[in-house]
């Protein structure tokens, strides 16, 4: 019997015998010590409760129970000996000590709080792992395997909360309130969708989501029952098997809106045939109807059967590229089953479609086919007041009454209603419901409550999908064996004297007597959340806030952690309602960073669980630059990047991906150097990307690089993608007015490619404002107008843009990033004209800003050095963007430095004038000595799903007799461009050309600057 067990077992047996009887043989005043110095040092890591002592019991042993504010601490086999070690020098100052010492608390030794990971033998056979075989769903086109990844493991996460129903206000609201440009409900899923998830697939790890996770507002369904409202085709082709008709209930979709209890997945029927290894295969094509070119998520659907097959070969053919998984139908029938995200043009095209094959490596078995899902859509459950009433919206913890008893009756005849939101948007027990769950599941309130449902169905959702699976083998389900379970919300609180609420992790040991089905004890969820935790605030605290807050973990019966039958954590990572922890929580370097913790948390627990060696998936690579190396081939080189958190996420090898023209990206081709080459077209640009990989999974890509070789070209120009940032909306903190809050018109900040959490500008910055309703949040309180867009952010691809119209003008040109400039990587000189991308680059800082240096300075002293000897040596120049003259000039961040104002002056021969100026988007040509021409361009000065806004450009003047102002404002003839001649030049706009509107425009506009850098 593991020692631990039996300390717990005696434990209880203390307790229930020897505490009536037991005879204080240390004094109060000792105790009281004791807690003290305990509690000082819990207090140094922890924020929690006093820590104390509630007894000490000497029987046969001395047995010192604190109260479970010790069990908040993340115990180690260190700390567990210095508490020892400090506890007997307590108790031998009153009495001798000859007998042995327990320390306890949350019913356990302290000992066995020590998470197994951390504990000297790794190795320990009770622990929550399967014997799966093979994943669930496989891409079978990656060309890596993650061997010290997380391969072959499920895992089932969400983000919190949702739009809702509520028949209290017969409304469709968030269940948060809006505050601080977000709402919970989405906050969360700025982590969750575009950094956690992408991080664990990468790692190999199969993840189920119980809300959509597609952001594409449209969406289209192709059935053997038919398309519903679209022209999308679905064809069979017979060969040596024939498809028939299954004999059971299938997926049809019949309905623009789906009522109480109705299920899709039960409105139709689905196809069936057996599989075959070698001859002519039997397929199925689900053809989309595409309304839009852009990128959809692709989900399948089938039915498993009793000899279900566990090797289903799907293929998504994408724009010209082609992605095959391998589908275990054992697992996952009657619901969509996610296979991944991918770009479609818009139309009918019979080389974007879905397939299925019966060719199979084991043949025989039955494969199924049902419908295929293409995008996200919009919400398609109709809600309205349940005929029983409306209940009081009880959080998952309180227990001041049973949650489905009505409390409120309602006599009208309300109507039927959908959200008009966004799927995305919309809380999990809808989903659900569109995902063929069953309504035990999805609302356990018989239709009463939709609040309480979409907590509850959440834990009972994983129960679910590992119902008949080695983790769940008493329940009917899906048959996945899920490893763990995420919950990931936001609301930890919050204060007035602007210190970090920080981060609090939540588990539940009581549920189920306490174990997991294989017999685990649930304390597994104990030691996830410590590795969670810890993680998070580790790295928090080395990377931005070296005091960021830890709060306690928990265990406490919330319904998130307490229903699912397999190791569960929930985390609040911070407080959204607090704007010194919003600072940090709206930057996008803050949510990687925390999404890469949460990764290495799951990583690390797993490994302890299943006895295996671990890597992290590197970070991206930098310094990436192409260069021509003849007529029609160029070479790509690019620097791995340390993880000073990791030591064990190194590179070993990368993977180069290609595009072509307005095609799909490639599956990649790995190398083992850091270098590249390959053969190009003429008179097309093409696209690499880049991304680090070792044992552990995939890093995130690397910014886009393109090239160019124009027919009879007439001449070579070097792009720089200088702008890097990413970053929070500017903030202010007027602690003498009692005001602050996010200036969003100023600087609405950088999301990393687009963000799905914004929701509105802030519009209520007094601090004494109190939060009275959801609908009146206070400080912090914030409009609405934008909760149901996506907004795009920095794509990091902008060297196509500009190499388009490169290329049209007549010119090449290869492209290379600004950090290999500034290391003398890239050199300039070798190039007649050069293009520096500087978009909304300037230098930011994230949260306070206290102990941080400023990122994404625009000329970089390395940067200027490299320009100057450029312009030196005769060169041609162009520059865009935004504070190209403020980010130097009149950046409140940043101490004004007379070398940058003279490198602006004396180099490229311009000058600051006014930041902010202009909010109409338009600028004109007007004729100087350098230009007569006189076209209009209009620039995206608005929030945009298509490109990102430009809401405060410079105008900037001639700092120079031989420079001119060349482009204009057309709302106040302020400066917006300026050109110089001499013995080099330069031609500098305050408005990045990149969100110049227009493909036309842009041609017209990149030819005419080309013109004036070549011409004598």
């Amino acid at each position: 019997m593991n020692k631990y067990l039996k300390h717990t077992i005696l434990f209880i047996g203390i307790l229930c015998f020897c505490i009536p009887v037991q005879a204080q043989n240390y004094s109060i005043e000792l105790q009281k010590r004791i807690g003290e110095k305990i509690n000082s040092i819990v207090q140094q890591e922890v924020s929690v409760g006093k820590v104390a002592i509630d007894t000490i019991i000497e029987n046969k042993t001395i047995n010192v129970i604190f109260n479970d504010n010790l069990s908040y601490y993340p115990l180690r086999e260190e700390s567990v000996n210095l508490f020892y070690h400090l506890i007997k020098q307590e108790l031998s100052s009153e009495k001798q000590i000859d007998k042995d010492l327990i320390i306890y608390s949350d019913n356990h030794p302290i000992e066995f709080l020590i998470p197994k990971y951390h504990q000297g033998n790794r190795k320990n056979k009770n622990t929550f792992s399967h014997s799966n075989k093979r994943p669930f769903i496989e891409n079978i086109s990656k060309p890596y395997q993650s061997s010290k990844g997380l391969y072959n493991r499920h895992i089932a996460l969400w983000q919190s909360h949702g739009f809702y129903y509520e028949p209290k206000l017969s409304r469709w609201e968030w269940q948060r309130a809006r505050i601080f440009q977000t709402v919970e409900d989405l906050y969360t899923q700025s982590f969750v969708l575009p950094y956690l998830v992408p991080m664990l697939e990468a790692a190999g790890a199969n993840v189920f989501l119980p809300r959509e996770r597609d952001t594409q507002t449209h969406e289209i369904i192709i059935d053997n029952d038919g398309a519903f409202a679209n022209k999308s085709l679905y064809i069979e082709e017979n060969k040596e098997n024939l498809w028939t008709e299954g004999l059971k209930k299938g997926f049809a979709h019949t309905k623009a809106y789906y009522q109480d209890d109705e299920n899709p997945f039960s409105l139709g029927t689905y196809r069936q045939t057996t599989t075959i290894k070698r001859g002519e295969a039997s397929t199925i094509s689900w053809i989309p109807e595409i309304p839009e070119s852009g990128e959809y998520a692709v989900y399948v659907s089938y039915k498993t059967l009793p000899n279900s097959t566990s090797r289903a070969h799907y293929t998504v053919h994408h724009n010209g590229k082609e992605t095959e998984f391998i589908i275990n139908q054992k697992m996952g029938g009657g619901t969509w089953i996610y296979l991944g995200t991918f770009y479609f043009p818009a139309g009918v095209n019979q080389n974007c479609k879905v397939t299925l094959s019966n060719l199979s490596k084991n043949k025989g078995e039955v494969i199924t086919a049902d419908a295929v899902k293409i995008g996200g859509g919009y919400g398609n459950i109709a809600r309205t007041v349940s005929s029983k009433g409306a209940s009081e919206n009880l959080k998952s913890s309180d227990k001041r009454q049973d949650a489905s008893t009505p409390t409120v009756e309602k006599s009208i005849k309300y109507p039927y209603e959908v959200s008009g939101y966004p799927r995305f948007t919309e809380a999990a027990r809808y989903w659900l419901q569109w995902a063929g769950i069953p309504d035990s599941i999805y609302s356990p309130s018989k239709g009463v409550n939709d609040y309480t449902d979409d907590y509850q169905c959440r834990g009972l959702w994983v129960n679910y999908l590992a119902g008949g699976s080695m983790a769940n083998p008493t329940e009917e389900g899906l048959n996945i064996p899920i490893d763990l379970a995420f919950a990931f919300h936001s609301d930890a609180g919050t204060t007035f004297n602007d210190s970090i609420i920080g981060t609090l992790g939540i588990f539940r040991t009581g549920s189920y007597n306490g174990k997991y089905t294989n017999g685990v004890s649930r304390y597994a969820a104990r030691e996830l959340t410590d590795l969670i935790q810890t993680q998070i605030v580790n790295d928090i605290r080395n990377l931005y806030h070296p005091n960021w807050t830890r709060r306690g973990m928990w265990n406490k019966s919330y319904s998130e952690a307490s229903t699912p039958k397999v190791p569960t954590m929930l985390l609040e990572l911070l407080s959204h309602q607090n704007f010194a922890d919003m600072r940090y929580g709206l930057d996008p370097r803050f949510r990687f960073t925390v999404s890469r913790s949460i990764y290495k948390g799951i990583l690390k627990y797993l490994s302890s669980q299943y006895n295996t060696e671990y890597e992290v998936q590197p970070l991206p690579v930098e310094a990436f630059t192409s260069e021509f190396i003849d007529e029609n081939k160029v070479r790509l080189t690019w620097e791995p990047v340390e993880d000073i958190l990791e030591p064990t996420a190194k590179a070993k090898r990368y993977i180069v991906y290609t595009k072509i023209g307005q095609g799909d990206f490639d599956q990649g081709t790995i190398v083992k150097t850091n270098s590249y080459e390959q053969d190009i077209p003429l008179g097309v640009v093409v696209s690499f990307k880049i991304t680090a990989l070792n044992d552990g999974g995939e890093s995130f890509p690397s910014e886009t690089l393109s090239v160019g070789r124009a027919f009879n070209s007439k001449g070579d120009v070097l792009v720089i993608n200088g702008f890097t940032r990413i970053s929070a909306p500017d903030d202010f903190d007027a602690q003498g007015d009692s005001i602050a809050g996010f200036l969003d018109d100023k600087d609405h900040g950088v999301p990393y490619i687009k963000d799905i959490s914004y929701i509105g500008k802030m519009k209520e910055f007094r601090r004494i404002i109190p939060w009275m309703d959801d609908d009146a949040s206070g400080f912090g309180d914030s409009y609405g107008n934008f909760e149901t867009q996506v907004i795009a952010g920095n794509t990091f691809d902008y060297p196509a843009i500009h190499g388009k119209s490169i290329l049209k003008a007549g010119y090449s040109f290869v492209s290379c990033s600004k950090k290999s400039v500034e290391i003398k990587k890239a050199l300039l000189t070798q190039y007649p004209i050069i293009d520096l991308i500087l978009g909304k680059e300037k230098q930011s800082k994230m949260g306070a800003g206290e102990n941080q240096q400023l990122q994404y300075k625009t000329f970089s002293k390395e940067l200027q050095s490299q320009i100057s000897n450029f312009c030196e040596n005769g060169g041609s120049i162009l520059i865009t963007g935004s504070y190209i003259t403020s980010d130097i000039y009149d950046n409140p961040l940043a101490t004004k430095q007379d070398e940058d104002v003279e490198f602006l002056n004396n180099v490229l021969k311009i000058k600051w004038r006014v930041g902010r100026a202009a909010t109409m988007g338009g600028i004109k040509e007007v004729t100087s000595p350098l230009s007569n021409h006189n076209n209009k361009y209009t620039f995206n000065q608005n929030l945009s799903e298509k490109i990102y806004r430009v809401e405060s450009p410079d105008a900037i003047e001639p700092a120079n007799k031989d420079s001119h102002t060349v482009l204009r404002y057309t709302e106040n003839n302020l400066s917006a461009g300026v050109a110089f001649s001499g013995a080099y030049k330069v031609y500098a706009m305050g408005v990045p050309f990149e969100v110049i509107q227009s493909e036309d425009k842009k041609d017209e506009l990149m030819a005419t600057i080309l013109s004036f850098l070549t011409k004598d």
